[in-house]
């Protein structure tokens, strides 16, 4: 009985931890931002502000049914695959030592600088570097037909419910995991190879304080329908709850625009980047041509195998083609 309530905590233990986005409390602060965006500045009554919110269309739609089931699944296999995953520490640890193969800067080179400093320039780097690389792995995923084939299960969704961040195929999640322990043990490498024991980390509740800033202000709003915008200037420095789901839109005008988790800036430097617009309705989903059963759990979680199984049988036919039209070499 105890270990049943063990595995059932395991698997809904994100929604009281503060460190997870889908943390209760972030939830409360979205669903205030939510209502305080319908009232005083979409003008609405505080009915029809109920009504939106809450819609039932939404959250019990067949997408956001799939959502549901495929966040039990996915937490239920984190179980098993976390501990096998290499940790950010290994990673920190060999980049350590490889640091001292280096001549150029020596160990400890900054150990005297100002304690205050050192602790928000790590704060700062931890942030930055793990935000750039959710937007390069995200660009990636778009790019390359071999990581699309898992991703499209996050952009089958036809209904955005904060649970969404959790529809996702089983490889993405190993992906994203290897993604951070690369980016964290990067950055905690080489401060504490610049700084030694200065290094430090400012926090709110356990994380990152700019980490903590994004989840209380609305970053479940962004796999939503309410489409919260910015001001344009700061759409180009942070991404909007409307540019997120700009990101999620069939429109062909914006395929493969607004990568950014938290900052607007990747995109803006790579040419990404796309500002909300006022009134726009927007369809969530796939474009036509590559719509399938998207609520359907085996079509979600065995498709991308089969989709990546086409993408590497036809990359085999092209090199088998191509070593077939070189020309031969002559023998001696």
């Amino acid at each position: 009985m105890m270990e049943s309530f063990d595995i059932l905590w395991s698997v809904f233990s994100d929604f009281a931890n503060p460190k997870k986005r889908v943390f209760a409390g972030y939830l409360l602060l979205s669903l205030i931002i939510a209502f305080g965006w319908l009232l005083f500045v979409r003008r609405e009554k505080l009915s029809k502000a109920v009504a939106k919110i809450l819609d039932k269309k939404v959250f019990f739609s067949s997408s956001a049914i799939a959502d549901y089931k495929i966040f039990v699944i996915n937490r239920l296999f984190s179980l098993f695959i976390s501990p096998l995953l290499i940790t950010h520490l290994a990673i920190a640890t060999a980049i350590f030592y490889a640091l001292h193969e280096q001549s150029f800067i020596p160990q400890g080179y900054f150990d005297d600088a100002n304690k205050g400093l050192v602790i928000a320039l790590f704060s700062l780097a931890m942030f930055l570097m793990d935000d750039f690389t959710k937007y390069l792995v995200h660009r990636w995923m778009h790019r390359w037909p071999l990581l699309w084939a898992i991703h499209k299960v996050h952009h089958s969704a036809e209904t955005l419910t904060p649970v969404t961040v959790y529809r996702v195929h089983p490889l993405e999640g190993v992906l994203y995991g290897l993604r951070g322990t690369f980016s964290h043990g990067v950055v905690l490498s080489v401060f504490f190879f610049l700084f030694g024991n200065l290094v430090d980390i400012y926090t709110v509740v356990g994380i990152n304080v700019l980490v903590f800033l994004f989840h209380v202000t609305g970053s479940n709003l962004r796999h939503s329908h309410i489409n919260i915008s910015y001001w344009p200037w700061l759409e180009h420095i942070l991404i909007s709850p409307a540019q997120h789901q700009i990101h999620h839109s069939v429109a062909e005008q914006h395929f493969d625009k607004n990568f950014g988790a938290a900052l607007a800036i990747w995109d803006w430097l790579f040419g990404s980047l796309h500002v909300s617009e006022s009134g726009q309705e927007i369809e969530f989903g796939l474009d036509a041509s590559q719509r399938s059963s998207g609520d359907n759990l085996f079509v979600l979680y065995w498709g991308p195998l089969a989709d990546m199984g086409r993408v590497l049988r036809r990359r085999y036919r092209k090199y088998v083609q191509k070593l077939g039209a070189m020309p031969s070499v002559a023998k001696k």
